[in-house]
């Protein structure tokens, strides 16, 4: 398998995905707005959407769109684990989280990387970000670790890496102190130390 990728970007929730399932792939960084891959391929010929994820299978088939790629990966090669079984109440729970970090989480933070934004858009992309979070500092109520429990899931490495982006967008997580809990602890997971050292996002230990 080959994780087409850009460092930071959404495509590091596959990335930590692959490493927590032990599994072999190549890494190729993608230049978002050349198109071009490290090796000089064009990317759209890929992906025509133009952006990463994109997961190349050992048949050239080609998987887009991250919570398809991680739940793909959890269910092909780990029953169970990263993802409740489908068809069960704890996965649709679990698609319950995916959806929202993705329709909800993910989008409100993307109007913060234009740095064309108004300081009014700015504002108001802040109060619904903030009320997205609040959503998210909530379902880590009653003491849990991770999103559905105890156990870490493809919903908590999706989640890790959209809050990975608030202190480079000037959000500061202290004002959701579960949330802040949730990064740091996910952030110590060998996997998720393993990917953001191959991304260039920090140092090897």
């Amino acid at each position: 398998m080959k994780l087409f990728y850009a460092p930071g970007a959404c495509s590091l929730s596959p990335h930590i995905v692959l490493r927590e399932l032990n599994l072999p792939f190549a890494l190729e960084a993608v230049d978002l707005r050349s198109k071009k891959t490290a090796s000089g391929a064009d990317f759209m010929a890929v992906n025509p959407k133009g952006y990463v994820p994109a997961l190349q299978l050992g048949d050239g088939e080609v998987l887009t769109e991250g919570a398809a790629i991680i739940q793909y990966l959890a269910d092909k090669h780990a029953p169970g684990t990263l993802a409740p079984v489908a068809g069960t109440l704890e996965r649709a729970r679990l698609n319950g989280h995916l959806n929202f970090i993705s329709a909800e989480l993910h989008k409100a933070f993307g109007p913060l990387f234009n740095p064309a934004l108004t300081p009014e858009a700015r504002a108001a992309s802040l109060a619904n970000l903030d009320r997205k979070l609040d959503v998210v500092e909530a379902a880590l109520a009653d003491g849990r670790a991770f999103l559905t429990g105890s156990d870490f899931t493809v919903a908590d490495a999706y989640l890790f890496v959209v809050l990975s982006w608030a202190p480079h967008l000037g959000v500061d997580l202290a004002r959701w102190p579960r949330l802040a809990a949730f990064s740091q602890r996910v952030s110590t997971r060998a996997a998720v130390q393993a990917a953001m050292v191959a991304e260039g996002l920090q140092k090897a230990a």
